[in-house]
């Protein structure tokens, strides 16, 4: 059985594609493209496909990340070329590599959201972050299932930035526009409570009183494992596709070592 990890995006209006939608979808795109899929056993049989640690709709990403299970074995970059050209524009699948290694979900610690604030002049921007940083503590609400849950944002926040225009990722942005914005990058451990980039925005809002006049633009710029030391996000992938290159290095030693 072969395992291959892929990396896709939401963006665009697709960006608001819940995550039951996507892997209707995604099923949809398997079955149009022919791969030879793995199935789980019992009465229900489905692909078997691991979802890992996926946005919340309404959130744009260029970097989620799902596995599936292969009954015969495919090129990777060959299956990519298929699945993408089997989705809508918006979500494209960007990255595929064999999978070597195990626990990619467990590589994915953190997550590195850009936030673009229309209407929000960056100079207040800039002194809500200051605020935000200095905090101990930031205790914001959200509603659940189960009802109010108040919680500390500010413990999983690794890094909160408020850049200058032109180190933006504006060119990905959700909804870039010429007018005046502030613009944050934000990156935040994967905790439990989960925090997201709407409650940093309400923490925002109860430290320094800043409410931008229209919804966020929010993209996840990447995931993977947090550096503790620099406090950078690592590519998850990177440890197969190293993997693949000893392989095929080892393959071709081989082949060079067999008398002709």
């Amino acid at each position: 059985m072969q395992r291959i990890r892929l990396r896709y995006t939401k963006r665009g209006r697709l960006r608001f594609t819940s995550h039951r939608d996507f892997q209707r979808a995604f099923e949809r795109a398997l079955r149009r493209a022919e791969v030879p899929m793995a199935y789980s056993a019992g009465f229900t049989p489905h692909p078997k496909v691991s979802y890992a640690n996926a946005a919340p709709t309404g959130t744009g990403s260029e970097a989620e990340y799902l596995e599936i299970a292969l009954t015969a074995a495919r090129d990777p970059e060959a299956l990519r070329v298929l699945l993408d050209e089997s989705l809508p524009p918006g979500l494209d699948v960007v990255e595929a590599v064999e999978a070597h290694t195990s626990g990619l979900a467990d590589r994915l610690t953190a997550s590195v959201w850009e936030l673009r604030l229309d209407g929000v002049d960056p100079a207040a921007a800039d002194r809500a972050v200051a605020a935000f940083r200095a905090a101990e503590t930031v205790e914001v609400q959200r509603l659940t299932k189960n009802g109010v849950r108040t919680f500390d944002a500010r413990s999983a926040v690794v890094d909160l930035q408020s850049l200058p225009a032109p180190e933006t990722h504006s060119s990905r942005a959700d909804r870039p526009s010429d007018q005046p914005c502030a613009i944050l990058r934000l990156v935040v451990r994967h905790v439990t409570p989960a925090v997201r980039p709407d409650d940093v925005l309400s923490g925002l809002r109860a430290v320094a009183d800043l409410a931008p006049p229209v919804p966020a633009a929010v993209t996840r710029l990447a995931q993977g494992l947090l550096d503790e030391e620099t406090g950078t996000v690592t590519h998850p992938l990177a440890p197969d596709r190293e993997a693949t290159t000893a392989l095929n290095k080892a393959d071709h030693a081989a082949a060079a070592s067999v008398p002709a």
